[in-house]
């Protein structure tokens, strides 16, 4: 890098600073030598051959540093230098001296304009006063978000108007375009729209009590003749979860689907008495006699699309219940070791089995085992294979 210094040069009649390059000792000589100079001044000359000196051990040194930023720069092999923010800083301090033509001659690790584009970021953060702004306008809380979602889901022919009066009496106030923003962000149409669908959940749960669901499963059983495979046709009460196996059989056809309506429509106790609607597929041995003698008990058929076993969930969890927990895990011989095995699950998922759907409680729950203290005791079923666990009672 050239180094200047600045000595003293007197004229006749006026005092000035010039500067020039130090490098030829014989130039300096020569300059304070001049003609136009009335005397020779040994200590001007002492001053400038120090400094010309200084500057020339300054250019080495500033050589040598040079050189070893190359060196370095080998030795990572064109790998890229990750640098932190203070050192970012403490380069664009030092680099904003220089000036971007004296740093094309000196930085080596990063180009001038890198340099002095951290410097300017350095500027920049310093007025920076995001962080002290407000947030704005604050968001709906998630608590009055929730109940929003929760009033236009419940009453689908509530509007903004209606649900904006609902919050007023639970002492929220919330503005008509918020609720619109809420319903609108979590896909809920207005009320027009929304009023006029119903879902198949909706649908569920307004006649819960009355609906009862329908569904057949099958089960590979030895006999003498080989694998025989059973039909076994069972109806779930959705509101209770209570299950009623309506029958099994090894050739159902319609006159035993016959039989099997009036058992179920039975006013001594049948499992339909009572309810009005049946849930079913579109299996053909729910034949037209069957269906004939459910409606004309008041239980009117359902038959749900083609391929949506979705739409009969419920039905059949507990095929895939009963086989996982109980059917797959045993070698049937015979039918009456069938009947054997569905009779001892279906006691054990009616009152020993917690079920989730119904926060996690029993179906139908024994009293006596209802106590806090003594003995613990375990039921078993099917030689272990299902277990209760319960309190003696004192």
């Amino acid at each position: 890098m050239p180094n200047f210094c600045h000595f003293l040069e007197v004229s006749k009649n006026s005092i000035y600073f010039r500067s020039c390059e130090l490098q030829n000792p014989l130039r300096r000589f020569l300059l304070l030598c001049c003609p136009m100079r009335r005397t020779f001044d040994p200590f001007r000359l002492l001053l400038v051959s120090i400094a010309g000196w200084l500057g020339q051990q300054q250019r080495d040194a500033i050589d040598y540093l040079r050189e070893e930023n190359r060196l370095l720069r080998e030795q990572l092999g064109g790998k890229r230098l990750h640098l932190n923010d203070d050192q970012r800083r403490r380069l664009a301090a030092k680099a904003k001296l220089l000036g971007r033509r004296i740093l094309r001659d000196v930085a080596t690790i990063v180009t001038p304009e890198t340099l002095l584009a951290w410097h300017r970021k350095l500027i920049a953060d310093k007025y920076d006063g995001s962080q002290q702004r407000g947030p704005g306008r604050p968001r709906t809380r998630d608590g009055i978000e929730k109940l929003v979602v929760r009033m236009a889901i419940e009453n689908r022919d509530w509007g903004y108007r209606r649900i904006q009066g609902a919050l007023a009496n639970l002492g929220h106030e919330v503005a008509r375009g918020t609720i619109a923003d809420i319903l609108k962000e979590h896909g809920l149409e207005p009320a027009p729209e929304r009023n006029r669908k119903t879902t198949w959940k909706e649908f569920l749960s307004r006649h819960w009590e009355v609906i009862v669901a329908a569904d057949f499963f099958t089960v590979e059983v030895w006999t003498r003749s080989g694998l025989t495979r059973f039909s076994v046709l069972f109806l779930i009460d959705l509101s209770t979860r209570r299950v009623e196996i309506a029958g099994m059989a090894t050739k159902a056809d319609g006159i035993w689907m016959g039989q099997v309506a009036r058992n179920l429509c039975d006013d001594g106790g049948g499992f339909l008495t009572g309810k009005r609607y049946l849930i079913h597929d579109r299996d053909p041995l729910f034949t037209t006699e069957f269906l004939g003698t459910l409606s004309g008990s008041g239980v009117k058929s359902v038959k749900l699309p083609p391929r949506s076993p979705n739409l009969n969930a419920h039905a059949e969890r507990f095929v895939r219940t009963i086989k996982e927990s109980c059917l797959d895990r045993m070698i049937l011989f015979g039918e009456g070791s069938l009947r054997k095995a569905i009779h001892e699950f279906v006691a054990h998922y009616h009152g020993e089995r917690n079920h989730q759907g119904l926060g996690n409680r029993l179906i139908i729950r024994d009293e006596c085992h209802a106590g806090n203290s003594g003995a613990i005791r375990r039921h078993e079923r099917l030689g272990g294979m299902l277990n209760y666990y319960y309190r003696q009672a004192a």
